[in-house]
């Protein structure tokens, strides 16, 4: 505990309608793991907690060196060492196509120009990626269409939603695809949470909460604590507020994700990679990381990591 919050500390002190499918079909899965959920995705949570598992969410989907974020070729990249959930982000071309794209302009991730809206998807779908040094790669920019069909039976989707990117539509799709197993919302205010628990009532949310108080404005605006997975921050583990989400049976989700103050950054720096597994044993049920395949290892090495043959989650031969 003490290291968990000593690395918290110096993370603070460091930081101050149908949518067309893409012509590249979806990238085939060779081995690797996968999370294959088989019906309701909350009784997979409560299987995963009742099993002892913290499982591993792959921010942008696990970027690296020549693997680009938000890539189905990243994501399979990860897949190959860890049972993640896979976290993405969504946007819109001109044309209303939903991509996969964080920024709001393409410079930084592609070899393209201009804000993400601006061009239309037969010209987005086309564009290279380049990985987070800049480098340029051979992959492109995937649909949601695509993303999702590759998702089936490998793992869920994470959904961050940026501002071209209309709820309706992301809910449509998902309803087409009758994908409502392999997605989680995002919400950063229960406004929001409310939007989306009306349009998918079904559907897992993420919500920030930083308080009993979030919940009860979550309760009161009539999304059962069984729809809520609660994300918690990326700053310091807040024990106490873990509890409260566990004695709910709302999972907990912790961010070390994020930049240079960041706790994966930390811990990378100091080599203290049993702080993921402190995290697991205060009560942490996903941790949303840049590093999925140093965490996870760090959970396996203390017996909290996910297990093939349990809750869904396989190891594929190659």
């Amino acid at each position: 505990m003490q290291k968990i919050l000593a690395a918290a500390g110096l993370a603070l002190a460091g930081c101050a309608g149908e949518q067309p499918s893409s012509a590249r079909q979806p990238v085939a899965q060779n081995g690797g793991w996968s999370i294959a959920i088989a019906g309701d995705l909350n009784a997979f949570f409560d299987c995963l907690e009742t099993a002892g598992i913290t499982l591993i969410d792959a921010h942008r989907g696990g970027p690296k060196a020549g693997y680009p974020e938000n890539a189905i070729e990243t994501f399979e990249e990860t897949q190959a060492d860890v049972p993640a959930l896979i976290e993405i982000d969504l946007a819109a071309s001109a044309d209303g196509v939903l991509y996969l794209m964080h920024d709001d302009r393409l410079e930084r991730t592609t070899n393209g120009e201009g804000p993400t809206d601006a061009l239309p998807w037969d010209t987005i779908r086309k564009l290279t990626l380049k990985d987070n040094l800049g480098a340029p790669t051979a992959f492109h920019p995937p649909s949601f269409a695509d993303a999702l069909v590759w998702a089936k039976g490998r793992t869920i989707l994470k959904i961050d939603f940026k501002r071209t990117a209309r709820y309706e539509d992301v809910v449509a799709e998902i309803d087409r695809q009758q994908a409502e197993d392999r997605v989680i919302f995002i919400a950063y205010t229960t406004a929001q949470a409310k939007r989306l628990h009306r349009l998918a009532p079904e559907a897992m949310i993420s919500l920030s909460v930083r308080a009993q108080s979030d919940l009860n404005r979550a309760a009161a605006a009539g999304i059962p604590a069984e729809r809520l997975l609660g994300f918690t921050g990326a700053e310091d583990p807040k024990p106490r507020l873990f509890s409260i989400l566990n004695d709910q049976e709302i999972e907990v989700i912790f961010g070390t994700l994020g930049g240079g103050g960041a706790i994966d950054r930390r811990i990378e720096q100091s080599g203290e990679e049993t702080l993921y597994a402190d995290l697991a044993g205060i009560g942490v049920d996903i941790i949303a990381t840049d590093r999925p395949v140093a965490a996870q290892a760090a959970l396996n090495a203390a017996g909290r990591g996910a297990v093939a043959g349990v809750c869904g989650i396989a190891q594929n031969e190659g």
